[in-house]
């Protein structure tokens, strides 16, 4: 007579901890809303645009789901971790799916200007189970991952293993082929499957600590995907519960960071640094009043040390403000034209 054993592994133990914490996040749009958008656009454009909305896509309410995401629980008063980029639609209503299957109108709390986070609310109507944010600075290359989210918005509670296959990556993402890109610093690569619907759902160790926050994938790679450290969030958390919303250090300046290839192309008598430059012809590269217009920093000007260490591509201007804090007085190295210099610069609240 045969006898099924059941497995009994670390992983397992650890996806029924974690699952019950993930949470699916629905972007729905009142139908009405959508035909006004699409009229303006047929107005814009000039030509007629077909809707066509089935009617089993649109609900009780009149309303029609237009895009999702995952988040997870770290504070059972309601709090969820999620993406930037999944929240970023202001038109639209949030709902909160819990592992029970108990739905919630979420709140937008606050959105990190620098990084792809965002932190939601809801009023639970039940016991939430949380998840423990663990210690993202020390995670090492080969470490068993965990991934967990709404597959491409239609499997819930989907669980990916895999390895941390590099860290300190810089990406430029983007939500969808009209919007900006992102710069992503400091990333946690992973072999772990992470697809659309994923976004904001926790990457966690073989513990179920949480150590980073699903966000980007490289389309048509196989198995190359990025999250966001979770010791940016517990920053973004704590000043959240500190000053009621998230603070971050600004210096005031566009530049490009200098490589080889950029000095060839400028033709400069330095291979690092950061040259302050202006993206666009409208835009300045030194914004008044802000610390760098205080500090006599001017256009064309190379800055090429941050408390006399090196402003590199490994490590430029946004990996330098990461470890910052409003306050802080930088002491920054200036070149410019054959005249090397010291400046000290202190930072001030992004607004």
């Amino acid at each position: 007579m045969y006898v099924m054993r059941k497995e009994k592994s670390r992983i397992i133990k650890t996806v029924k901890q974690v699952m019950p914490a993930v949470v699916s996040i629905t972007l729905s749009k009142k139908v009405t809303d959508i035909q006004k958008e699409v009229s303006a656009l047929q107005k814009k454009r000039g030509k007629k645009m077909r809707l066509s909305i089935p009617d089993d896509k649109i609900d009780s309410k009149g309303m029609v789901q237009v895009g999702g995401g995952s988040g997870f629980i770290v504070d059972a008063s309601g709090i969820i971790l999620t993406n930037k980029h999944v929240i970023s639609d202001i038109n639209v209503t949030y709902t909160v799916t819990t592992s029970t299957e108990n739905m919630y109108d979420a709140k937008i709390v606050a959105s990190d200007p620098i990084n792809d986070i965002a932190i939601l609310s809801i009023t639970p109507r039940e016991k939430l189970e949380t998840l423990k944010l663990g210690d993202s600075k020390g995670v090492e290359l080969g470490q068993t991952v965990l991934a967990f989210g709404n597959a491409l918005g239609l499997f819930n509670n989907t669980v990916s293993r895999g390895i941390v296959s590099g860290l300190f990556r810089s990406v430029s993402a983007k939500s969808d082929p009209s919007s900006k890109p992102q710069e992503l610093r400091g990333l946690i690569q992973t072999d772990a499957s992470i697809n659309p619907g994923n976004s904001g759902g926790p990457l966690v160790d073989i513990y179920g600590n949480v150590i980073g926050i699903n966000a980007a994938v490289v389309s048509g790679a196989e198995n190359i995907s990025f999250a966001i450290p979770i010791h940016a969030a517990e920053r973004d958390l704590q000043d959240i519960k500190r000053y009621g919303h998230i603070r971050r250090p600004l210096m005031g300046v566009r530049y490009v960071t200098i490589d080889a290839f950029i000095k060839d192309k400028f033709n400069l008598p330095v291979d690092y640094g950061a040259l302050v430059l202006k993206e666009h012809f409208f835009d300045l590269a030194v914004i008044p009043k802000s610390p760098a217009d205080k500090a006599g920093i001017k256009e064309h000007d190379i800055i090429l040390t941050w408390n006399k260490e090196k402003i590199t591509a490994t490590k430029s201007i946004p990996d330098f403000l990461e470890n910052s804090s409003i306050g802080d007085v930088a002491t920054l190295e200036i070149l410019r034209g054959t005249k090397t210099f010291q400046k000290n610069l202190t930072l001030i609240e992004r607004l």
